[in-house]
């Protein structure tokens, strides 16, 4: 998990000198179904993204932030969404950045890499714990855990694996950074 720290670092300074309101770009839009004093439940559309599998320390950061910087079919570049959400999936680490709300599956730009791919990531309810702090593993480890208990506690059944979303650069203080764990969960 090193790499992952050292692309996320390498990431959010792109994105800080190449894109600089990279961070107060559009957001994956949601409702807030059900709020409690420790997650809520989200119900979110469809999105299209952006992925990539490393099955290693292969650099996922860098492989989405080319795509995004136009080496793309088009060339065309593309604004920075939030968040960005890493999964385990296929027995590799995956990593998404949703693509603006303007690109549907017919007009966004092909990935020329092949183990880029455009995806639709299905909606649904994500029961979505928010904290401040590093985006370091431990800091998501511990929140994922806070979440799943609840949510058992709650007797609300998790569907997928955990989701960690974050939104903020590496130059945003701690205390300020906004980051998820989520869950894709049954509800009603």
């Amino acid at each position: 998990m090193k790499i992952f720290k050292f692309y996320l670092l390498l990431f959010c300074t792109l994105c800080f000198f190449h894109y600089p309101n990279a961070m107060s770009n559009e957001e994956a839009p949601y409702d807030v179904i059900e709020k409690n004093e420790i997650y809520e439940i989200r119900k979110y559309s469809d999105r299209l993204a952006v992925e990539t599998i490393a099955f290693g320390s292969d650099g996922n950061f860098r492989k989405l932030f080319n795509y995004i910087s136009g080496r793309n079919n088009t060339k065309q570049k593309i604004k920075m969404t939030t968040p960005v959400t890493q999964v385990e999936k296929n027995g590799g680490m995956s990593m998404q950045f949703y693509l603006p709300s303007k690109f549907n599956s017919e007009n966004a730009p092909n990935p020329t890499r092949e183990d880029v791919s455009l995806i639709t990531i299905e909606g649904g309810y994500y029961a979505v714990l928010r904290y401040s702090g590093r985006a370091s593993d431990q800091n998501f480890l511990k929140h994922k855990m806070i979440l799943e208990k609840e949510l058992q506690n709650n007797n609300i059944s998790i569907i997928s694996p955990p989701i960690r979303a974050t939104y903020d650069s590496p130059f945003t203080l701690p205390m300020n950074r906004r980051n998820e764990a989520m869950f894709k969960v049954k509800y009603n």
